[in-house]
């Protein structure tokens, strides 16, 4: 797998996510603002409401806009075993059931699922649990997470 296809893939998606938040965020300001929609009495919140989602998507894209700016400044690295998972990193983990799973490590915001050729990739930020339980851990070495009640164990089969 072509780590610097993945990124392009991340930036892409990205970019479409963007499109459509700027788009829901338009149609939420015009709606707020459209004369229909000026409040007739207290309990007119229609505008209001539009408003408030207006100004969730606003954030929503700037959120967006950082991370296409963080990403476009991301280069994965190869991976060096003398300093083990770091972020760039494309890992292979095996759970408890041996289900396998590939995991991208990448940047804030770029959390998602992909495709490269027939295997889906995971991409993660190295801010999530897993992610940063992943930080530093070489081939065959082993990892849990604690998800509320749950402890769910891994072992790393391949890094790239």
């Amino acid at each position: 797998m072509d780590k610097f296809l993945l990124r392009q893939q991340v930036l892409e998606r990205l970019a479409d996510d963007l499109l459509q938040v700027e788009q829901a965020a338009r149609v939420a300001h015009e709606t707020a603002t459209h004369e229909e929609n000026i409040a007739e009495n207290k309990y007119d919140t229609l505008g209001l409401e539009a408003a408030y989602l207006a100004t969730g998507q606003a954030r929503r894209a700037e959120a967006i806009r950082q991370a296409i700016v963080i990403w476009r400044q991301f280069h994965p690295r190869c991976y060096d075993a003398s300093k083990g998972i770091q972020l760039g990193a494309l890992v292979c983990l095996v759970d408890s059931d041996d289900k396998q799973q590939q995991l991208f490590l990448g940047p804030d915001g770029g959390s998602m699922k992909l495709m490269s050729g027939a295997q889906l990739v995971q991409v993660i930020s190295s801010e999530a649990p897993l992610g940063r339980a992943m930080l530093g851990k070489c081939e065959g070495d082993e990892l849990s997470i604690q998800i509320a009640s749950t402890r769910q164990q891994f072992e790393v089969l391949r890094v790239h």
